[in-house]
């Protein structure tokens, strides 16, 4: 994906030509007319802060309205933010901690969808600029994890993400040296972490990389390209030293 295909937030916000509600609602609500801002700004302000269990259950009754779809049994914690949520499809059995940010943002994107059995942990950020995030089955995010996709992210069933873990599903040209980096342009190859693979506390998964099914990658190794499956892969930037042996 090219850069010109990579909505800028500046560049919403500060569009010639809109009202300061269209911008709003174009960057957050992802959907034109006063109802949908309307809506969504009624059902934030009654859960999204809201403390305690009371706080819980309008969270668990209200938020599956904003959604795509939401299954049986999913738990929003306090100050879980939704952006674009209609594009936003999420299983049963769902856990979302405290502080997490959702954000589906795109003009042409499918969105995030969250399968089953899925953990996030708290102050973790899924992050789309008209790009596309899956989290398969039984997926588990540790607190203050990210995942940013331009493109297409998709993390596998069973995967360990570690706190502090990030995929980077997009990068910047940085070509032209007499140019700012902000000024050229933004580009997504995107990520695929193969099921049952383990990102260890801190682990970078750079743009263009797949991790093999059922591969370690060590706590804060920085991976620039693909790890076969089941491999052992450590340091900056990451390299296998061992395999595990096929159970």
């Amino acid at each position: 994906m090219a850069g010109s295909d990579i909505p800028r937030a500046q560049d919403q916000l500060f569009a010639a030509g809109q009202s300061s509600r269209a911008k709003y609602a174009a960057l957050v609500v992802g959907r034109p007319g006063l109802a949908a801002l309307l809506r969504y700004e009624l059902i934030v302000g009654l859960a999204q802060a809201r403390a305690g269990a009371l706080g819980l259950v309008l969270r668990q009754r209200l938020y599956p309205r904003l959604l795509g779809s939401c299954g049986r049994n999913v738990i929003f914690g306090q100050n879980v933010v939704l952006r674009h949520p209609h594009k936003i499809h999420i299983g049963s059995n769902v856990v979302i901690d405290d502080n997490c940010l959702i954000d589906a943002k795109g003009e042409s994107n499918h969105g995030i969808r969250i399968d089953d059995g899925v953990f996030i942990g708290r102050n973790s950020i899924l992050s789309c600029k008209n790009g596309d995030i899956e989290l398969a089955t039984g997926a588990n995010l540790g607190f203050n994890c990210e995942i940013f996709s331009a493109s297409r992210v998709r993390v596998g069933a069973n995967v360990l993400m570690a706190a502090y873990a990030y995929i980077i599903g997009g990068d910047h040209d940085f070509s032209n040296a007499a140019a700012s980096v902000l000024e050229q342009a933004r580009v997504s190859a995107g990520v695929d972490v193969g099921d049952g693979a383990w990102l260890g506390a801190g682990a970078k998964i750079l743009d263009g990389v797949s991790i093999g099914p059922h591969a370690i990658i060590g706590a804060g190794a920085v991976v620039r390209s693909a790890i076969p499956a089941r491999a052992i892969a450590v340091g900056v930037p990451a390299r296998v030293v061992s395999t595990r042996a096929a159970g």
